[in-house]
């Protein structure tokens, strides 16, 4: 069997958690502190209190972006199919070309 195969153990490791709890556990790494966002004193499941844990600002972000959509201005469908029609309307009401089909073809004939 190799020797030094498995790695030292440290029974002396202190984890503290941003609620100010704190605990010693052992584990693999040789640090003598860590620090971690949350742990099962403060942890939603253990607690039953919602707690929102954004160390990236993803929510404060998100409730930006909502907050901006809020402000801009919507169409509604009623609005849009209203707006389509009357273009349509525009478009069938003035002829795209002054030519008829018997001129267009008759000048891809001579074009030829």
């Amino acid at each position: 069997m190799k020797k030094d195969l498995h790695p030292k153990y440290n029974n002396e490791l202190k984890i503290t958690c941003s609620c100010g709890n704190s605990f010693v556990t052992g584990s693999t790494l040789m640090e003598e502190s860590v620090s971690v966002d949350i742990c099962s004193k403060c942890h939603p499941f253990y607690t039953g209190e919602q707690k929102i844990v954004d160390t990236d600002n993803v929510v404060r972000k998100f409730e930006e972006r909502l907050e901006k959509s809020k402000k801009m201005s919507f169409t509604s469908k009623k609005e849009k199919m209203a707006r389509r029609r009357a273009k349509m309307e525009q478009m069938s009401s003035s002829p795209a070309t002054a030519l008829s089909l018997r001129d267009m073809l008759a000048n891809a004939k001579i074009s030829k």
